[in-house]
């Protein structure tokens, strides 16, 4: 379908009609080169876009990675159905003239607190200022990534598809909220977004196998779908007598896999609940455990089993909770499930897991299947990678903070934490899979130099950086500031590090022990001590990286920043925002964020 905005494109196709391939072989030929010239310069050439009749902008917001590797699954895919694919992130439309735009997709997902991914939060500032722009040509859609386990599920996304609409622009589909298991969702999103638009079909059995993208899962044989069973090689304790931590340093085994992995990339981990816990379930309803259940994702199990390995049963959902209601009528309950209780339920819910509830309500009985019914699955938990590969052939390397609290009188612990920790003896087989980062990566050039905050178990990355410059004899300058609670018990990593700086491939070493002194100091104490000196390493090119907690440091350190640049660059609050903009606009300034 031609578009209502704009004429049809002169069509240059790459093959020629003398090439040996029938009509709709040269046609998917074409598609898929423009598509993948697009995914190698970021933008397709002018003769790539003029090999389909139809410009498709796609834009994505992503952290971790999911989002970008489907959105270039997308551009890909689009090159097939008659579309000029142009795949960018979302902050790359600064660039744009939105007004000259006719169609776009976006596929964002959302972290913190609601908030926008680093590399969309210009194109929001963009888009929703008094200033921007009508767009009333524009046909859209929104895949919104989320996860429920947080109250702000699928925000960016819903904000961005709200906004949109509020500047004029054609919603073609219904924005579409996917939670961690998001593939089957998307899946459906497109094709109705492909009909929405009017892309044109082929017949499938005349057109080549569309792979998966090998670039998400770079092994091509093991995946989130297919993970491989690794080995555990070591688990040992960080810190030392008289802290109130347990970080772990995880050492895993791939040998056999040919998995690879670039520093900066995440392991994904399939862990499994604590049978304690399982057993208390299993006891609370008078179960034995080996009733046979239907899952989703692994046909028949055992009843213990999938509560073991498939379910989550930390988290209460308000599914869980209006099934309780169902079996036993509760005045506070009804109450915590109307719409303007959102905040109340939050709290309820914080620190409270299934078996609070069964504990409390020992009369709720439930059928095996129609409980498990009831329930998430487990979700995958993404750790940094805290090794090199051409420092470890054949591992990967983890530095896991175990969460262990209490709460409404039980002992808890993170589930894949504590699981790593304490549950998966050395020798014992985990499921496993790479997930590529898509961008938090060292500086290509290895003459640059790097800036690395990294508290806590965000040195995780940072280790790995350095790993890997050492092993590939990069010359950049390196200057890592790390901090935690007290200089004797929790300076993790503590002997490699000295060691880096006695041989000088950590140029400067700086770290912040809050609990040494009776003023507290942090990493963005000693950036604004070093603030002369962090100046000139920014203005002479250094990349700004940042790892760690994303609900406070991560804020904190990225207002040091912003001090810094004021305070030594002589720049008002407005020129600061517009400096650290561009770096991240240069890729200078990136952060892993959790």
């Amino acid at each position: 379908m031609a578009s209502a905005f704009l004429p049809p494109m002169k069509v240059v196709p790459f093959i020629p009609d003398s090439a040996p391939f029938n009509p709709e072989q040269r046609a998917w030929l074409n598609g898929f080169l423009a598509g993948w010239l697009n995914e190698a310069s970021g933008v397709a050439p002018f003769s790539a876009q003029q090999s389909a009749t139809e410009p498709l902008l796609i834009l994505f917001g992503s952290q971790s990675g999911n989002a970008e590797g489907f959105a270039k699954k997308i551009g890909k895919e689009a090159g097939t159905k008659g579309f000029a694919p142009r795949v960018h992130e979302l902050d790359y439309a600064t660039k744009l003239d939105l007004t000259k735009e006719s169609r776009l997709l976006v596929v964002t997902s959302t972290w913190g607190e609601g908030e926008m991914p680093d590399n969309a939060k210009a194109f929001w500032d963009l888009i929703s200022q008094e200033s921007a722009p009508q767009l009333p040509q524009l046909q859209y859609s929104v895949l919104a990534l989320g996860d429920k386990n947080y109250p702000d599920f699928c925000q960016a996304g819903k904000n961005i598809d709200s906004q949109l609409e509020k500047l004029g622009a054609q919603r073609i589909h219904p924005c579409v909220e996917c939670d961690v298991d998001f593939e089957s969702n998307a899946k459906e999103w497109l094709a109705s977004s492909w009909t929405a638009l009017g892309g044109t079909t082929t017949s499938a059995s005349a057109l080549p196998a569309l792979t998966e993208n090998n670039e998400e899962f770079p092994s091509g044989a093991y995946s989130r779908k297919n993970p491989f069973s690794a080995k555990l090689l070591n688990n040992q304790l960080l810190n030392a007598s008289g802290s109130s931590k347990d970080v772990r340093h995880i050492e895993i085994d791939l040998t056999g896999s040919h998995l690879s992995y670039e520093v900066g990339d995440a392991l994904g981990v399939f862990s499994q609940n604590d049978p304690a816990v399982v057993e208390s379930i299993l006891k609370t309803q008078g179960w034995s455990g080996s009733e046979e259940i239907l899952t989703p994702d692994h046909g028949k199990l055992s009843l213990k089993e999938s509560l073991l390995k498939s379910f989550e049963i930390t988290k209460l959902s308000s599914s869980f909770l209006e099934a309780i209601l169902k079996k036993v009528p509760s005045a506070e309950f009804k109450s915590l499930m109307s719409a303007d209780k959102k905040k109340e339920l939050d709290q309820f819910c914080w620190g409270r897991d299934l078996l609070d509830l069964l504990l409390a309500h020992p009369e709720a009985k439930f059928a095996p299947q129609e409980f498990v019914d009831l329930l998430r699955k487990l979700n995958v938990r993404l750790y940094s990678i805290a090794s090199s590969l051409k420092a470890h052939p054949n591992q990967v390397h983890l530095t896991v903070g175990a969460v262990r609290y209490e709460s409404h009188g039980r002992k808890r612990g993170g589930v894949c934490s504590t699981f790593l920790a304490d549950r998966l003896p050395i020798g014992n087989e985990l499921p496993v899979f790479i997930q590529v980062s898509h961008g938090f990566r060292p500086p290509s050039n290895p003459e640059t130099a790097m800036i690395m905050v990294g508290p806590g178990t965000g040195i995780a990355p940072f280790r790995a950086f350095l790993e890997e410059r050492k092993a590939t004899g990069a010359k950049g300058k390196n200057w890592l500031f790390f901090g935690d609670q007290h200089a004797k018990s929790d300076f993790l990593y503590q002997r490699e590090l000295e060691q880096y700086f006695r041989e000088g491939l950590l140029t400067q070493l700086d770290t912040a022990f809050s609990r040494d002194q009776k003023e507290k100091i942090y990493v963005q104490t000693r950036m604004k001590e070093k603030a002369k000196q962090l100046w000139e390493w920014l203005e002479s090119g250094a990349h700004f990286y940042v790892c760690g907690d994303a609900s406070r440091m991560a804020k904190d350190v990225d207002q040091a920043l912003h001090e810094v640049i004021m305070e030594q660059g002589g720049q008002s609050a407005e020129a600061a925002n517009d400096y650290v903009k561009k770096l991240k606009s240069d890729k200078r300034y990136q952060r892993d964020v959790y």
